[in-house]
């Protein structure tokens, strides 16, 4: 489902980042450990289709990332791909609600009110559901980035330390909220971190 094959990428058009090649299959969950530095978010993000690779391919199902063109890309991403950034991103100007249902309406699908309380209530901040991102505190702001990816039920979701400013109760309740939500849609699910706390909660692993 998820694959790459022979990955590299550049920031300085000379010395590249070489990535091992990935087979994640329909439904599977998958851990990715490593320390900080060592190319964890720039692998998610070409996975993620936001970054190009300098050399090899990402493929979701039967698609190739770099065949598609940056407005295919963008609806493919937006239907097929959640992804929990390690500095989460929002509208500042709209409500935790509004965040979640703009990403519905990006991605072409209708706006489900229901769903999106249903994953504020399983995150525990069903109550700032109108409050604006600004006013949320770091963990807040880290479990709304979590629902907004998982919003549109994606094929894949990819998440970039998603428990990193949680504590033990809610890295758990986060982990097993990504796992329930990747099994109800069959999703393959890969989370990046060097949060040991979760080495013990994925059998699959893959070490960078």
């Amino acid at each position: 489902m998820l694959s790459t094959n022979n990955l590299q990428y550049s920031y300085d058009g000379k010395a590249a980042l070489r990535f091992p090649d990935i087979r994640c299959g329909k439904g599977e969950h998958w851990l990715l450990l490593g320390q900080s530095g060592c190319g964890k978010t720039t692998l998610l993000h070409l996975l993620g289709g936001l970054l190009t690779p300098k050399q090899g391919t990402v493929t979701v199902g039967d698609t190739a990332l770099n065949s598609l063109s940056s407005s295919k890309l963008d609806k493919f991403r937006g239907k097929k791909i959640g992804i929990i950034f390690q500095m989460p991103h929002f509208v500042r100007s709209l409500t935790v609600g509004e965040n979640l249902a703009l990403a519905q309406r990006l991605a072409g699908v209708p706006t489900d009110k229901n769903r999106i309380e249903h994953l504020l209530d399983r995150l525990g901040i069903a109550d700032k559901i109108r409050v604006k991102t600004d006013e949320l505190s770091q963990g807040e702001r880290q479990r709304a980035a979590i629902a907004r990816a998982l919003v549109n039920q994606p094929e894949i979701i990819l998440a970039d330390e998603p428990t990193s400013a949680l504590d033990d109760g809610n890295t758990a309740e986060v982990v097993r909220l990504l796992e329930d939500t990747a099994s109800e849609v069959n999703a393959t699910l890969l989370v990046v971190t060097h949060d040991g706390r979760l080495k013990e909660k994925f059998a699959k692993r893959i070490n960078l």
